[in-house]
């Protein structure tokens, strides 16, 4: 039986909403709600630029107020830049910073407002704090599948990009499909053959999909070899940037449901994660 890992990824799902401010205690209410489900990560927070992702500005007050004494579950932070990762650094309660890099030129500057060469500057900067705290490093390969900027793209070009990061010193690279475009074939073919060569490296699905076209999608990565999946509870959130306006997060019931299928452990409770859903339906109506 395989043991596949599901991170969940509430930051993802609230940092586009600019409708309203979440209030802190009722991202604590979820969050709390979650780490009882038995999810691996929790994707909890980020520290970015308030003026960037005004939703945000409050993880430091949220992490204050999370009890961590009954959960299995680790905390991953999203970072942008090194004064984010030095913030971050200061919280022992987190585990993993997460270092969103593009191999789109164009998407780079757009997300981060800096290009693929500072990108990797920073990122060689926040492996090392990290290091220095004992913390690790999910880099997430953003434009894994596809670009529709008219950069280049192809599989040689994530197959280089992959050993670039992996020599720098990332242990955990996951691939993200960031505005939808993935289809299986690609998915399948980029795992099955960067997890053979690169077996000490944990590989990773951020998936972003439309309601139709997740199944394919999960199918392709697991049936590859991936045991790491990224998700959000009913598919909130996902890249605003995507043409499609049901494109949204991976939904974690379906990839429970297809895992429940596959006989693969996820190590989630039921009824923790049925509390966590009735939870997420009042954060996100």
């Amino acid at each position: 039986m395989n043991n596949v890992k599901i991170i969940e990824c509430p930051r993802d799902a609230m940092q586009g909403i600019k409708s309203h401010f979440i209030p802190t205690e009722q991202k604590v209410r979820y969050i709390t709600s979650l780490l009882r489900v038995g999810f691996d990560t929790i994707d909890f927070g980020s520290f970015v630029s308030p003026k960037a992702i005004p939703q945000m500005r409050d993880t430091a007050a949220v992490l204050k107020q999370l009890d961590l004494s009954k959960t299995e579950s680790s905390l991953l932070a999203i970072v942008a830049n090194v004064r984010g990762a030095t913030d971050a650094l200061k919280f022992e309660e987190i585990d993993y910073l997460g270092y969103p890099f593009s191999i789109s030129e164009i998407f780079q500057m757009r997300n981060t407002h800096k290009t693929i060469a500072e990108s990797i500057r920073t990122l060689d900067q926040i492996l090392n704090l990290a290091s220095q705290k004992n913390k690790q490093v999910v880099a997430y390969l953003s434009m894994g599948f596809g670009n529709p900027y008219g950069d280049p793209w192809n599989v040689d070009i994530v197959a280089q990009w992959t050993e670039k990061l992996i020599g720098m010193g990332v242990k955990i690279l996951s691939l993200s499909d960031t505005i939808g475009v993935a289809d299986g074939k690609t998915i399948h073919y980029l795992f099955s053959h960067l997890i053979p060569l690169y077996p000490h490296i944990e590989f990773g699905a951020h998936l972003h999909t439309t309601p139709s076209t997740w199944h394919e999608k999960v199918d392709a990565a697991y049936k590859a070899g991936c045991l790491r999946f990224d998700g959000a509870i009913k598919g909130y959130g996902g890249c605003p940037m995507a043409k499609d306006s049901l494109t949204g997060n991976m939904p974690t019931e379906q990839l429970v449901s297809y895992f429940n299928q596959q006989k693969a452990s996820t190590n989630l409770r039921a009824m923790s994660f049925e509390s966590a859903y009735n939870e997420a339906v009042k954060v996100f109506s």
